[in-house]
């Protein structure tokens, strides 16, 4: 189970930083972009602290 909560991380944090980077192309307000690069950030770190501490 730890393995899919690990991918399942790094994939949200993939369509987060998509989405971010979309909304910027779209002429999204900075602080949209910024949360969603933050919420990507905090997802990545999530999963790979879940990778290497189990």
């Amino acid at each position: 189970m730890s393995t899919v909560l690990t991918v399942v991380l790094f994939a949200l944090g993939g369509v987060l930083i998509g989405g971010a980077w979309s909304m910027r192309q779209q002429g999204a307000s900075t602080k949209a972009v910024a949360l969603f690069g933050a919420m990507a950030l905090m997802s990545v770190t999530a999963g790979a602290l879940r990778l290497v501490y189990g």
